[in-house]
């Protein structure tokens, strides 16, 4: 035994992921605002971002659910939903942004 530890895998999408959670409880109540605007953009980034994390920690399910993320909140092209239907998924794309952020990890690098 050399008594050496095994470093703990790195959460690279933990902040981001947060952050989106953050930006995704808040937007519902910005639905009819101008700043929902930045909300899009905020989620969009932070969404790609994850999606990029778990495509390289070799996590690609959680890839392909941030790529839709970002195609739904995409401020580009705005896709047109009732309010009652941006809502839940909000709710929804939170909870997949806190859950992400906790499970894709990567090796940490010595």
């Amino acid at each position: 035994m050399s008594g050496k530890k095994e470093p703990a895998p790195q959460r690279n999408a933990f902040a981001p992921g947060l952050i989106g959670a953050a930006a995704l409880f808040v937007g519902p109540a910005l639905l009819e605002s101008d700043v929902y605007l930045v909300i899009r953009f905020v989620v969009a980034i932070l969404a790609a971002i994850v999606a990029w994390f778990a495509f390289s920690a070799g996590q690609w399910w959680w890839g392909v659910v941030f790529v839709a993320v970002v195609v739904l909140w995409n401020p580009a092209y705005p896709i047109d939903l009732p309010n009652e239907a941006w809502a839940p998924l909000h709710i929804a794309g939170a909870v997949c942004f806190i859950v992400a952020g906790a499970l894709v990890k990567t090796p940490a690098r010595e």
